[in-house]
Order: structure tokens, then C-alpha cells, then sequence
């Protein structure tokens, strides 16, 4: 997957703003904090195009980015960020909800955990959620490059365990700093972006 060409079309909280070209869309799904803007940035060939942020809670609309003017990349504010007042906690998990389950172009969301740690409540409450909606999921542990390299498989082993993966569910390690499993992940995008077209 050759990235060329970039561009932010547009932040949205509500579907009138929605693009209207057609262009199939993966959704980026995460903890606050967990990585979301790296990834984005990695697959986007660009430095710093998505804003990352140390700050939680910084990405509070859904941004569309266009991807050499075929795909969408939609960056999807962080759940589980407890220092938001609950009817702001409300609100987006009401604009992330009516995304996911009425966006006709949506293809398949990337979900991402901190791949250092068990997988949090959080975590677990959106496996169920993408499970119950049928919704195509690549799972991405993140920040890989933080645990010793023998220690990364018996991770993956942990994380597919604790999650209740199926044998046919993938689950990539990925590294933002080392660009590990970055391939894996571009694999599965233009997959599901052919199957969706034929």
C-alpha cells in the first residue's frame, strides 16, 4: 500500500458531515492514549500528519482522512477516558455508535490495545460490542518495542487468550518506532478493501 497523496477532509460529530464520494473507510478504534495517531502516521508515510498527543482525550471527533483520493482513514475518538465529564463519555459514545453501525462504506476497524499490558475492561467491552455488530476487526497491540523481544510471543499468546480470539481472528504486534507488523496491517487494509469492491 503506496501512500502519496494525504488530506484531512474533514472532523466530524454528526453524519450530515459525513464525506458523500463513496470511498470505502477503516475505522481506527483505541483507548485513549494507546496509539491510535502513531499508527495512523506510520500508514500514512507522515510524520506527523494525525496529531499525537501525550494529552488523553485530545481526539474528539471522528477525522476522515483521505488516502490517495480511494480510502478513508477514520481516526475515532479514544474510549474509556475518565477525565471527561459522563455526558461528554455519553456523547461520543453515541457519535462513535451511530459511525459504526450505520456507515454503509465502513470496510472494517482496526482496534487497537496497549500491547504491554492485559487487555482492559474497556478493551473487552469493545470486543463484545464489534463481536455483537458482526463488524470486521483487525486487532493491533501497540508499543511492542517496549517489551523484551523473547517476552513477545508469549504476549500475543496472552492477549489472543485474554480477548477469546478465534484461530481465524488476526492479531498484529506492532511497533510505531520500529515499523513492526506495519506490513501485516496494510496487508489486511487493502484486503478488506478488495473483497468489499468485488
Amino acid at each position: 500500500m503506496k501512500v502519496t497523496d494525504v488530506e484531512l477532509t474533514i472532523s466530524a460529530v454528526d453524519p450530515k458531515q459525513y464525506p458523500t464520494t463513496g470511498y470505502p473507510e477503516i475505522g481506527f478504534l483505541g483507548r485513549s492514549n494507546v496509539g491510535k495517531s502513531s499508527l495512523t502516521n506510520v500508514l500514512m508515510n507522515r510524520k506527523d500528519f494525525a496529531h499525537t498527543s501525550g494529552q488523553p482525550g485530545k481526539t474528539q471527533t471522528l477525522n476522515f482522512y483521505a488516502i490517495n483520493q480511494e480510502l478513508y482513514f477514520v481516526d475515532v475518538p479514544g474510549y474509556g477516558y475518565a477525565k471527561v465529564s459522563k455526558q461528554e463519555r455519553e456523547k461520543w459514545a453515541t457519535m462513535i455508535e451511530t459511525y459504526l453501525t450505520q456507515r454503509k462504506t465502513l470496510r472494517g476497524v482496526i482496534n487497537l490495545i496497549d500491547g504491554r499490558h492485559r487487555p482492559s475492561d474497556y478493551d473487552l467491552q469493545m470486543r463484545d460490542w464489534l463481536d455483537f455488530y458482526h463488524i470486521p476487526v483487525l486487532y493491533v497491540a501497540t508499543k511492542v518495542d517496549k517489551l523484551p523481544k523473547s517476552k513477545i510471543a508469549q504476549q500475543k499468546q496472552l492477549l489472543r487468550r485474554e480477548l477469546e480470539l478465534e484461530a481465524e481472528e488476526p492479531l498484529v504486534m506492532f511497533s510505531a518506532k520500529t515499523k513492526v507488523g506495519q506490513a501485516e496491517i496494510e496487508a489486511w487494509i487493502t484486503q478488506q478493501i478488495q473483497s468489499a469492491s468485488q
